[in-house]
């Protein structure tokens, strides 16, 4: 029988969110690679599922998957699956999956639940066009710079953060983008899923003195369609602040208004002085 890698999405909170398929194939396969092998028992055993588990996680990826590899050469249907939603997306997969094509290992895709989607769905904004940015650095230099990279991007922005980074995240997120309009996702499919729509100053007030829990999804507007005029961000940023407002709100707020950049209209600012 030919070796084949089954890529499996799991349920991203509620285990009803199951496919037919999936549940098929998990009880037909020769192992199930899971990231921990605990959670994955307990999906199984809610389904009455008996499958032979091997833990594939961040850690042992490297020396796990030659392993993997060599167990789907000699024919071995192997299933892989992470604690909740598609392997590879924010999660251990994608070197297992590059590995089989190298190896011409047939790989095959379970779909299913998706944090992703459902986040943006639920968040009300525009869903056409959309990028999604997986998990922003905790080094605050670093998340500065790659807010800064997209922050010019008209598409809806999509992003993975940990409870403890959300606020740092929205007070980065505002600096850059200004005060766009954006939804925080938490929990979703659980039983204590929350979606919070509002603009990043307001979340940013809501979230206030609160210890965010759960998994959580922050969904952010794209660029505004504006003029995109820097001389007239500038002008409006030279008003604000000259009514007394700070220069780097001036910024935010003109910068926000006429879709630039934020850090372009408060250098500018900066020269005048």
């Amino acid at each position: 029988m030919e070796g084949r890698l089954f890529v499996c999405a799991t349920p991203i909170g509620n285990l009803e969110d199951v496919t037919l398929r999936l549940l098929r194939t998990l009880a037909e396969v020769d192992a199930v690679a899971a990231e921990d092998t605990r959670r994955t028992r307990k999906l199984l055993t809610h389904y009455g599922i008996h499958a032979h588990l091997v833990s594939y996680h961040e850690a042992n990826e490297a020396a796990r998957t030659p392993e993997l590899v060599e167990r789907l050469r000699r024919g071995q249907r192997i299933a892989l699956v992470t604690d909740a939603g598609m392997p590879s997306v924010s999660d251990p997969g994608w070197h297992l999956v590059r590995a089989c094509i190298e190896e011409g290992i047939a790989v095959e895709v379970v779909p299913g639940p998706s944090a992703v989607l459902a986040a943006l769905v639920v968040s009300g904004l525009p869903p056409a066009r959309f990028a999604f940015e997986g998990f922003l650095s905790r080094k605050p230099g670093e998340r500065r710079r790659r807010l800064e990279a997209i922050a010019q991007d008209d598409r809806t922005l999509v992003f993975f953060e940990a409870p403890g980074r959300v606020a740092a995240a929205l007070e980065a997120m505002l600096d850059i983008f200004g005060p766009r309009r954006a939804a925080v996702a938490r929990e979703l499919t659980k039983v204590h899923e929350e979606v919070l729509r509002a603009t990043l100053p307001e979340l940013i007030a809501e979230l206030q003195g609160d210890e965010v829990k759960g998994e959580v999804v922050i969904v952010v507007e794209g660029l505004p369609s504006a003029g995109g005029s820097l001389t007239a961000a500038v002008a409006m940023a030279r008003e604000l602040h000259d009514s007394g407002q700070p220069k780097g709100a001036a910024a935010r707020e003109a910068a926000s208004a006429h879709g630039v950049l934020r850090r372009d209209v408060y250098e500018a600012l900066l020269e005048e002085a």
